[in-house]
């Protein structure tokens, strides 16, 4: 019974929270107005209220609209997405793919490209794929660049460390062999002074 009641409880609070306004935003009716807040990607809200009809995100900072945004908004009527500076990269498949299943309307007004410089001014809903993923391959060309240069630090400190490691075997063994040597002459230049002893004083008795 206790269990009921708490999964009752924690719905209801998700309910609660569903309808909750976002920060930085203003909330009247369906209209969630969020729009000249220098809001940018990482600012934005994760959520909108799930009776949302008319959203307005123009005149910010974004750059990207993370995946999935607003596809549980099914009473959205209208989006403003004008004035944002837009990275046509990788990261703008997920709009220009919502704006294309979006009827022709004013959210597709003013979505431009904001950079690279080969696709600027471009409206996103008429980018292709290809000059999309082509815009992703410098992003990607940098990348590798960038791991192959690291891959090539890391092997050269391996390849020194490695060098080191065997000169400073080859040094121990030849100071090992050293001292052996040093030890074996020292014991056997100890034993010929008794033996020349010896001999003088046997010589010297008869």
């Amino acid at each position: 019974m206790t269990g009921l009641l708490l999964l009752c409880l924690l719905l209801l609070c998700q309910g609660q929270g569903s309808s909750a306004c976002p920060h930085l935003c203003s909330c009247h009716g369906g209209l969630v107005n969020c729009s000249s807040r220098s809001l940018t990607s990482s600012s934005l809200p994760t959520s909108f209220p799930a009776g949302t009809t008319s959203l307005r995100l123009h005149t910010n900072l974004l750059t990207t609209l993370p995946n999935g945004l607003l596809d549980n908004l099914s009473s959205l009527r209208s989006v403003s997405l004008h004035g944002n500076p837009w990275v046509c990269d990788c990261g703008v498949l997920y709009l220009r793919a919502w704006l294309l299943r979006q009827p022709a309307s004013t959210s597709h007004l003013g979505v431009n490209c904001s950079s690279p410089p080969s696709l600027r001014g471009r409206l996103v809903v008429y980018l292709t794929e290809k000059e999309v993923l082509e815009s992703c391959h410098y992003w990607y060309c940098d990348l590798a660049w960038a791991s192959q240069v690291c891959l090539f630090v890391f092997v050269v400190v391996q390849a020194i460390l490695l060098v080191a490691l065997i000169v400073f075997l080859r040094r121990f063994e030849r100071l090992s062999k050293e001292a052996r040597r040093t030890k074996e002459e020292s014991f056997t230049a100890g034993e010929d002074p008794r033996e020349n002893e010896y001999s003088l004083m046997k010589d010297s008795s008869i």
